[in-house]
């Protein structure tokens, strides 16, 4: 069966296309990339994986034209960087309801 692997860094994005057998997991995927030894800078057994965009573990199993994505941990979280922001603006002295 053919599936993908994905991985994508700030400065570096690979695809590795690989044929494995029938019954293949998502762990046998990235040993069978060597994507801990192509991205050294990647924490692979603690990355967060997935297949088509949905988190899934190591031990799920493959099917024909799958792509396994590896995802890296956010540099900031979005939400909590949203929450510092308003904090910082100052609230407009008239009310949006009324005069």
């Amino acid at each position: 069966m053919k599936v993908q692997v994905a991985v994508a860094l700030p400065g570096r994005q690979e695809l590795l296309d690989l044929v494995l057998e029938p019954g293949a997991t998502v762990g046998d995927a990235l040993a069978a990339a060597g994507v801990g030894l192509r991205f050294p800078e990647l924490d692979v057994a603690r990355a967060a994986v997935g297949i088509w965009s949905r988190c899934c573990t190591r031990e799920t199993r493959l099917r024909d034209g799958d792509r396994v994505e590896v995802y890296r941990e956010l540099a900031a979280d979005a939400k909590a960087q949203r929450r510092t922001r308003a904090r910082l603006k100052p609230s407009s002295p008239r009310s949006r309801s009324g005069p």
